[in-house]
């Protein structure tokens, strides 16, 4: 391998999975929500924070909407 390269002639090129990429947010969430995607993700064998991005991202994919009404 190189010591140094030289990326001066290199064309401006966009990066092709830069869709994919994962953007860090800050969500608030009640402990027992996170307790339970933790011992679920455990149980995969896998990070909760993957796991919760998995669910989210399969209701945003079948537009999933929650329905739930308001005490009275």
């Amino acid at each position: 391998m190189r010591a140094q390269y030289d990326f001066s002639k290199m064309k401006d090129v966009r990066n092709p999975y830069r869709s994919l990429i994962k953007k860090p947010i800050t969500i608030r969430l009640d402990n027992s929500t996170i307790s339970y995607f933790k011992g679920l993700a455990e149980e995969l064998g896998m990070p909760y924070q993957h796991l919760i991005n998995l669910y989210l991202r399969d209701c945003a994919l079948n537009q999933k909407k929650l329905a739930f009404k308001w005490a009275s």
